[in-house]
């Protein structure tokens, strides 16, 4: 291969895209050079010696040879020509899109990585049985219709744009101001030579690597380029899942990548933390700054601290050490790990994280055998789990005192709209039963988890429901602009103590104000009357509020209608996502302090500002919940079982997350439910198990092949039984200097995580269109790269992507068609608003399934099978008139019935004789007792618990006007509302910026 230079700063054209009219341009400002600190000295490899088990895998044989320098030369870019539209046909197929490159029969062999997957330690102690070997099998999944992509040497050294990740989006940093600069007019870079192509005129004759070789393509161009030879979503889902499915993934090998988030596993913990507390968007790291900022491949990890365990998987150990404490090292306060190397007979170790040797306390003192491990490296979790929990002495609490248990606080809207819609008496009456099920800690009997009650429409009422009274005392505050808790003893009360009470008055409460006028809220003084109990109690909590409409009472916090679509699609349009600051950021502030978690179930019939109104729940680690126009028959259930969702889930509160790094790069970005008073610690009022929180890092020296690179994040809070605990996460990842293995090692799934919240952060200070430039820019840069240094050589009118990553495009496609990035007057622009709230706390697996949902055939499954049925592309073309199918996103739950669906199919599922007696508004399937309908709501059923949200059914017929909300999850197809291009529109798109930043 020749060797040939990369564009050091990418020049784009300007030719407008199928679907996205000036959705693209040109991106920012350059960076300049980055200074490099002094190297620091290392004290060898990362240990071996704790926990790891006899089963060594061998490294896979790379296939690229290094390389040399780039030679160097500068370039004027041509302005790349816009086909005409009459071409577009011939100019798809000669994309060769489906066929990647044939991978050659003997790929040039290379000496194997200086830093292959290293196991943790050297093996387990006799007595322990290891879990049978797992195969190795290649690392790049096989593609179900085209073959697999083409990897060829890695060309290092190359300078590239560029385009660092850091600040509020991954771009350029700002020169003075926060906002990304406009183009520069010509950039300098290295020549590559023209290629033949469909920009520069349609290619005549076979090209290589379509699939079906030469015979297929003579003669003349086909007219269309066929949707199954384009990298498919479901494809690889169900590549990994054959591959890697029902196996058991051993943690025990550095750098290691794990299954897919769609693939059913089991995850053994032996040194690094399981993939449901910790994904990457690259198992291997560069080695150096230069090489990060190249490749363009983010480098973050996806941290979900407290998520739930399968069944099927050990529960996380917790460690005592009594009054002493956990082991720490003495300069950079890392946590006792596997990673840390004993010495001197075990009289001291060395921190993995900073190198700082430390003295072993007497109390933690034990001998070495003879291979440097300690004798009772078994027996502590802490030295051979990636994942334990400590308790938290007296040190780690407030005011060093134990903390109380918290308390949960419901607070009800009793105006005009929620009693007519029969809101107030649901909510009543689920809670009498609700409350037998709030959290407790594990093993333990009962909950001491308190609880108090507030209704509010202008005025906030308080109810005294100590147990030793008769009937519940209602105490009101009128003067809501300097809230005040009216009571303390009986406000908040142990349920099984005041069980009478509590039931009596949420029987009256229904009653009470069943005859009111009053349709005017408050907002802010309810927020800050809980806030002051839960003071006033010294203890953290939660606020459940049931809220129907904007407050537009004169209070603190009053809002007014900022919803102005004439700002949609100018650079006003950052204002519908900016909240309103002030009392609001006040709130927020003073609720982290406290630990005060508050959670929003909103009922709206009109505009509420939920970008103001969900600042409070998205900063304090609550959760918004969104039921517009609510109706008890069609809405109630989805609400009561989000309700009873988010009371039970296991959570923690007055939380403290620090993420710590080996020495050459560290944390530098935080994306999720959290607020940050400083650049280092990650303070959240609350964190539960479907909460995550995205971390960014940047290198600030070069990081070795050979230690690798190691991340600990300690998570600080208080149980629901009042316990201190610290709950560590570690993980361990290769680092490299070729390039191909960043590229080999990524996780789409992860990358495209990290960039929807980073693009949801960027639209409170860019404008949409910008921030659209820069994903697709951004895209366009990692597989330039790809193309540029890692594949074979071939010709450009070929389309090559790592083989991790052929699925990112229809991902970014489908990002950039989401509610917030699309510019449209006909969006609500409190959906939108709700939308990018909920996505800055998402986990993976559900960023994965919102940005390609799961369109399942109804009419085809068999019955007698166990499991979901095999997913089908989302695209209106897999769709057939005799069909039924089953679409979810998370969020969504849809079954679409085909204009000639046969009557017995909806016989047998909806209980009626055609598609004309259909109703339309069917929010729940009928129970019939035959096996169709069994199977068909034992899926529901499996799909709504992996879930964090219920989703409310709605059942769509073909071509009625109810089909367009499902039409708009068919993320392959173009967008309904404001447009966007369909995937394969998009990866043209992407191909042709591609050509540009190589020619």
């Amino acid at each position: 291969m020749s060797q040939q230079g990369y564009v050091a700063t990418p020049p784009y054209s300007q030719p407008q895209p199928m679907g996205y009219p000036n959705a693209y341009g040109h991106y920012g400002a350059a960076n300049g050079p980055v200074a490099t600190p002094p190297p620091v000295s290392q004290y060898g490899s990362v240990p071996q010696q704790n926990g790891a088990h006899p089963q060594r895998f061998p490294p896979p044989v790379s296939g690229h040879s290094p390389y040399g320098q780039p030679l160097q030369a500068s370039y004027q870019s041509p302005p790349p020509q816009s086909p005409p539209p009459q071409q577009l046909a011939n100019h798809m197929n000669a994309l060769h899109i489906g066929g990647y490159v044939q991978r050659p029969l003997h790929p040039p062999q290379a000496p194997p990585s200086s830093a292959p997957h290293q196991p943790l330690q050297p093996g387990p102690p006799p007595m322990m049985s290891p879990p049978g070997p797992m195969a190795p099998g290649p690392l790049t999944p096989p593609l179900g219709s085209p073959p697999p992509m083409a990897a060829a040497p890695p060309v290092t050294g190359m300078s590239s744009p560029p385009m660092g990740m850091s600040g509020p989006f991954p771009g350029p940093p700002p020169m003075g101001g926060g906002a990304f600069q406009p183009p520069p007019a010509q950039m300098q870079g290295q020549v590559f030579p023209q290629q033949p192509g469909p920009y520069a005129g349609p290619m005549s004759g076979p090209q290589p690597g379509f699939p079906g070789g030469a015979a297929q393509m003579a003669g003349p161009p086909q007219k269309k380029l066929d949707p199954d030879s384009i990298p498919s979503t479901t494809q690889v889902i169900e590549d990994d899942q054959a591959k890697r499915g029902g196996q058991l993934y051993s943690t025990n090998m550095r750098g290691q990548v794990p299954p897919l988030v769609t693939t059913s596993f089991t995850a053994q913990d032996q040194g690094n933390a399981r993939p449901c507390f910790m994904r990457c968007t690259t198992y291997t790291f560069p080695c150096s700054a230069e090489l990060a900022k190249q490749s363009q491949v983010p480098l973050a990890t996806i941290i979900k601290p407290l998520a739930n365990v399968p069944s099927n998987e050990a529960p996380l150990y917790t460690v005592s050490h009594g009054e002493s404490g956990p082991i720490r090292c003495n300069r950079c306060k890392a946590y006792m790990c596997p990673y840390m190397t004993f010495m001197e007979g075990g009289r001291r170790y060395q921190c993995a994280f900073c190198n700082c040797i430390n003295e072993v306390p007497v109390s933690y003192f034990q001998h070495l055998d003879h291979m440097g491990r300690r004798m009772d490296v078994y027996e502590r979790p802490e030295l051979s789990l990636g994942s334990y929990e400590f308790s938290a002495t007296l040190d780690y609490c407030k005011n060093n005192k134990p903390p109380n248990p918290p308390a949960y606080i419901f607070m009800i809207d009793v105006s005009f709209a929620n009693i007519k819609s029969g809101l107030v008496t649901l909510v009543c009456q689920e809670l009498k039963t609700l409350l037998d099920n709030l959290p407790r800690e594990e093993g333990a009997e009962s909950s001491v988890v308190k609880v108090g009650f507030v209704t509010y429409n202008k005025i906030l009422h308080f109810y005294n429901v100590k147990s030793a009274l008769a009937q519940p005392q209602m105490l009101l505050v009128s003067d809501v602009s300097e809230m005040f808790v009216p009571l303390l003893d009986g406000f908040l009360v142990n349920f099984n103590e005041s069980r009478a009470v509590i039931h009596n008055l949420l029987d009256q409460i229904p009653d009470m104000f069943a005859e009111t006028n009053e349709s005017e809220t408050v907002f802010a003084p309810v927020v800050q009357a809980g806030l002051e109990a839960l003071k006033a109690a010294e203890c953290s909590g939660k606020l459940f509020l049931f809220h129907s409409s904007m407050p537009t009472a004169e209070a603190p916090g009053k809002l007014k209608n900022r919803d102005d679509k004439k700002l949609v699609n100018t650079d006003k349009e950052k204002t519908l996502f900016q909240p309103t600051r002030g009392v609001y950021e006040q709130l927020v502030k003073e609720c982290v302090t406290q630990g005060v978690c508050v959670d929003l179930f909103l009922f709206p019939s009109q505009y509420l500002d939920i970008a103001t109104m969900g600042h409070i729940p998205t900063h304090t680690g609550g959760s918004i919940y969104k039921y517009s126009n609510f109706q008890v028959g069609a809405d109630g259930e989805i609400f009561l079982s989000d309700l009873r969702k988010d009371v039970q889930k296991p959570i923690g509160f007055d939380a403290i997350m620090r993420v710590r790094t080996s020495t050459g790069f560290r944390a530098t970005e935080f994306h999720g439910a959290v607020y940050m008073s400083n650049t280092t610690d990650v303070e959240m009022a609350a964190i539960d198990c479907d909460k995550a929180v995205t971390v960014e890092f940047k290198h600030d020296d070069t990081l070795s092949e050979e230690t690798g690179a190691l991340m600990q994040c300690a998570l600080l809070y208080t149980t629901v039984g009042g316990q201190r605990r610290l709950r560590v996460h570690n993980l361990s990842l290769n680092c490299s200097t070729q390039l191909a293995d960043i590229y080999k090692s990524a996780e789409t799934d992860a990358l495209i995580n990290f960039f929807a919240k980073s693009a949801y952060r960027a639209i409170l200070s860019q404008p949409l269109k910008t921030v659209r430039e820069i994903l697709v820019n951004q895209t366009a840069h990692m597989l330039a790269c790809y193309r540029k240094n890692c594949a074979s050589p071939s010709a450009a009118s070929q389309l090559i992507l790592p083989d991790a990553m052929k699925v990112f495009p229809v991902y970014m496609n489908s990002l950039m068609k989401t509610l917030p990035l699309v510019g449209s007057t006909e969006l609500s622009t409190d959906d939108r608003n709700h939308h990018r709230l909920n996505l800055l706390s998402m986990g993976v697996e559900d960023t994965q399934v919102l940005l390609y949902p799961r369109l399942i055939p109804v009419h085809s499954m068999t019955v007698e099978s166990e499991g979901v049925p095999s997913a089908l592309r989302c695209s209106e073309e897999r769709l057939t008139d005799g069909g039924v199918f089953l679409l979810e996103n998370g969020r969504s739950l849809f079954v679409w019935v085909g204009q000639s669906c046969s009557p017995e199919l909806l016989q047998s599922l909806f209980n009626t004789p055609s598609l004309a007696h259909l109703p339309t508004d069917m929010s729940s399937l009928p129970e019939l007792d035959n096996a169709h309908s069994k199977k068909l709501r034992s899926i529901i059923s499996s799909i709504c618990e992996q879930r964090p949200n219920s989703m409310k059914l709605q059942v769509v017929r073909q071509k009625d006007r109810s089909e367009v909300a499902f039409r708009q999850l068919l993320v392959e197809d173009k967008g309904l509302c404001g447009g966007g291009a369909s995937y394969m529109d998009f990866l043209c798109y992407v191909h042709r910026e591609i050509r540009t930043l190589l020619t």
